[in-house]
């Protein structure tokens, strides 16, 4: 593996190492916070408690962990297409909730969180993207024998 190859592994497998941490401590401590700590964010959010916004929150938790150990995992692979899919499905995936949460931002739901959520999920996202799209998509070296272009799943 040439010296420009296996600091992009490095720095891509760090970038999962942060990703993971984040999910699972954001999933941890969403599943893990208190009922009565909800109910007060509600009250100084100026809203009604709502316990389908509380369910769903908690779910949203249990996937961030998921994600977050799947992710941490992938560290070990070796495959260079199974790693490029995965850095453009994160690139996708947080671009489709920034954009879900500045949706909310400008339509019914005004509060500074939001932009700082919009603003990491952008930035990991973005991260991603340069993995999966720099360089015209070749920052992931992908090693392929000649027999692989003609064999089939």
């Amino acid at each position: 593996m040439s010296g420009d190859c296996a600091e992009n592994r490095r720095r891509l497998d760090q970038l999962f190492v942060v990703d993971a941490a984040l999910s699972i401590s954001f999933g941890l401590v969403g599943l893990l916070l208190p009922h009565k700590v909800i109910v007060a964010w509600s009250i100084v959010d100026g809203t009604s408690y709502n316990q389908g916004a509380h369910e769903a929150f908690r779910l949203y938790a249990c996937l961030r962990m998921a994600v977050g150990w799947i992710i941490l995992h992938i560290r070990s692979v070796d495959d260079g297409r199974f790693r490029r899919s995965v850095c453009e499905a994160l690139v996708w995936c947080y671009a489709i909730q920034a954009a879900v949460v500045l949706r909310a931002q400008f339509t019914d739901r005004h509060t500074w969180i939001n932009w700082i959520a919009s603003a990491m999920l952008l930035l990991i996202g973005g991260t991603y993207g340069v993995f999966r799209y720099g360089r015209g998509g070749n920052l992931i070296k992908i090693y392929e024998l000649p027999t692989s272009l003609n064999s089939s799943f």
